[in-house]
């Protein structure tokens, strides 16, 4: 799934993306780093995994989006 990175926290590795809805997810320092990444700017377009739907969709990882 894609998504544009919303927010985030250097410190705490977590934040939040944009679902191409306007729904905003957030995503722990685990999902973070399962994607490898270093850093990670509001507006970038970035791959997510997830688990469940609804009010419990959880994001498992968060990688930048390549073509």
């Amino acid at each position: 799934m894609q998504a544009t990175s919303f927010t985030y926290d250097s410190e705490t590795r977590t934040g939040s993306v944009l679902l191409d809805d306007g729904t905003p997810v957030d995503f722990d320092a685990p999902a973070f780093d399962a994607g490898g990444l270093r850093l990670l700017r509001p507006g970038q377009r970035v791959r997510i995994e997830t688990e469940g739907e609804g009010a419990s969709l959880r994001i498992t990882l968060v990688t930048l989006q390549t073509l």
